[in-house]
Order: C-alpha cells, then sequence, then structure tokens
C-alpha cells in the first residue's frame, strides 16, 4: 500500500514540474547573446543546487546506515551532541557559494547594462496597453503594434513604458523579463543571432482578464530586409477598385480609433501592415475567418481589449476584410 502511495505521489510530481518547465520552455533555448548570459545563470545555479542535494542525500542516507538500529541492541545508543567544526563547515561552505554565484550575477548585470548604453543601438519604446502592445522606433519615425521587426546582430534598446496598469515585457528565447510601469520608463537591450525567425513575446505580469493572451512576436530580418520593411512600412497602400468600398467603411467605423500609417499616434493599436502578422488579436492565426470574428465581438475573443463591437452589415463586414487583408 505504501510503495503504490509513494509512486502516485512521485507522479504527481513529475507531472507538476513537467508543467512548469512547459512555461519556460523558450528560456532553454536561447538565440541571443543576452540570453545565452542568462541561460548560463541559470544552468549554474541548477548545477551548483544539483551537487549540494547530492552531497545532502549522500550524508542523510549515510547517517540511516552507519546509525541504524542494530541486532540485539539495548537502550539507547551514545549520545553525540555538537561539532564546531562541522558547523563551521556548513555555514562557511553555503556562503561562499551564495558569493560566487552573487559576484557572477552582479557581473553579467552589469554586462547587461554596459550593453543598453552604447550609442548605435536601434531604438525602440515600448508601450505596453491591456492587452496588447505598441512598438515606436524612435529614430526611424515608424510606429506600430504586436510584431516588433528587428535585423539580425543588431543589438536593439527598448524604452519600457505603460499607458495603464503594471505589465512585464518578456521574450523568452532573446532576453529576461522586464516591467513596465505607468510613468516611469524602464531600458533593456537584446540581440538576436539569427534572421528569419519568429520569436514568441509575453506579458510576464498578471495585468487583467486577458493577460494570458497578451502576446507579440519579434520578427528577425536580414539588413537589407529590414531596409526593404521600413520603406515598405513608410509607403501608405493604394486604395484600388477593389478595396476602395472596404476603405470608407474604415474611415467611418474605425479611424477614430486605428491609423494604418506609421507615423501616426491611435488609440488603438496602428494598423500598417496588418496583413502581414502573423496573428490576430495577439494570438489568433491572422485568417479571414479569425479576423471577421474579431471584428464582430472583440470582448468574446479577448474579453477586457476594449475595442468596442461596431455595428456592421453583412456587406460592410465583407469590404472590411477585404481592406485590411489589403494593408501589406
Amino acid at each position: 500500500m505504501k510503495s503504490r502511495t509513494m509512486a502516485g505521489r512521485s507522479a504527481l510530481l513529475l507531472v507538476m514540474m513537467t508543467t512548469l518547465l512547459t512555461g519556460c520552455g523558450g528560456v532553454f533555448d536561447p538565440q541571443g547573446p543576452v540570453a545565452k548570459d542568462q541561460y548560463f545563470l541559470i544552468a549554474l545555479s541548477f548545477g551548483i543546487m544539483l551537487v549540494v542535494m547530492i552531497v545532502v542525500f549522500a550524508l542523510f542516507f549515510y547517517a540511516l546506515v552507519r546509525f541504524r538500529k542494530r541486532r540485539g541492541q539495548t537502550g539507547y545508543p551514545e549520545q553525540v551532541e555538537g561539532s564546531h567544526k562541522l558547523e563551521v563547515i556548513w555555514t562557511v561552505i553555503p556562503f561562499i557559494i551564495v558569493m560566487i554565484l552573487g559576484i557572477i550575477t552582479v557581473g553579467y548585470t552589469f554586462k547587461a547594462d554596459r550593453q543598453t548604453n552604447i550609442e548605435g543601438n536601434l531604438q525602440v519604446k515600448v508601450i505596453a496597453h491591456q492587452f496588447w502592445w505598441e512598438f515606436i522606433y524612435s529614430d526611424l519615425d515608424v510606429r506600430t503594434a504586436q510584431d516588433l521587426v528587428v535585423p539580425e546582430n543588431t543589438w536593439v534598446t527598448v524604452e519600457l513604458e505603460s499607458s495603464d496598469v503594471l505589465h512585464s515585457f518578456w521574450i523568452p528565447q532573446l532576453a529576461g523579463k522586464m516591467d513596465t510601469n505607468p510613468g516611469m520608463t524602464n531600458r533593456m537591450s537584446f540581440k538576436s543571432d539569427v534572421a528569419g525567425k519568429i520569436f514568441k513575446g509575453k506579458c510576464a505580469e498578471l495585468c487583467g482578464a486577458s493577460h494570458a493572451l497578451m502576446d507579440f512576436k519579434v520578427v528577425t530580418t536580414t539588413a537589407d530586409e529590414f531596409d526593404a520593411w521600413l520603406a515598405k512600412m513608410k509607403t501608405p497602400v493604394a486604395v484600388t477598385a477593389a478595396t476602395e468600398a472596404g476603405s470608407q467603411v474604415f474611415t467611418n467605423k474605425c479611424l477614430a480609433c486605428h491609423a494604418v500609417t506609421v507615423d501616426n499616434a491611435s488609440a488603438g493599436p496602428n494598423l500598417a501592415g496588418f496583413a502581414n502578422r502573423d496573428k490576430v488579436a495577439g494570438y489568433r492565426d491572422n485568417t479571414e475567418a479569425y479576423l471577421r470574428e474579431w471584428i464582430l465581438d472583440p470582448e468574446e475573443m479577448k474579453p477586457g481589449a476594449g475595442m468596442p463591437k461596431v455595428p456592421l452589415t453583412d456587406q460592410e463586414l465583407d469590404d472590411l476584410v477585404v481592406y485590411l487583408q489589403s494593408l501589406k
């Protein structure tokens, strides 16, 4: 009976650990120098803790065997209390371990701070909203949302702010998380070693009903592809005969909250380049079906998003979807 109970507890512990580790998947596949430094710290800490655990368990089982009750033994064994030498050892060793971890961690922290203050980094202001992300390329006069496009092998410095509540900016495969606080600015830097990848970003601070859906993407490109993306973003999409009706619907129903040019601020996400984005509402695939669902009932897809349900006829909805899918 006891063996079955222990087996059940072990299985439960394994399931719990597996569940916890699935939330950290990207951390164990670093794709940039900052993430690799942080992964090294994780591995170093884990390695030291594993050695300590092995030593403690070895001493524990040694004591169980060495000082077990012997056959024929009566009464209490000799009682030994206190050892100045052992007390010094198990006080000094943990102190040394903590000091080693502290010194190394502080060193990497200052290394990250030095990189943040280097001139020539690509500067991006990140503004967190419930429940979406705004990206402003400060030196390039480009404003977009949800997809952060960056060139490979280029240091990116982000200035993190919040328009409402406390959020936290996190790209597991590129850098650790940092809070975005209302009324103050935090700064951090990261770099991707590869082009042609899409990295998932998350809000890592509970911020409301749709916190779990507050995702964004980091899209890495070559330098030439990044320049081409900038040029395309700065070129307004021409309205054609096929999209003219949808453009009019957008002007009448959506323009009060959304911009479609990169040089204009807006209350809601900027929709320039919307058709090229990977997701709708930050987490659904950018397909016509999900786009329709999002427009018809935003609160159903993303509770607390704040986007009102706009009354549209079937024809207006069709025209609007065609127009939005032309914003490339």
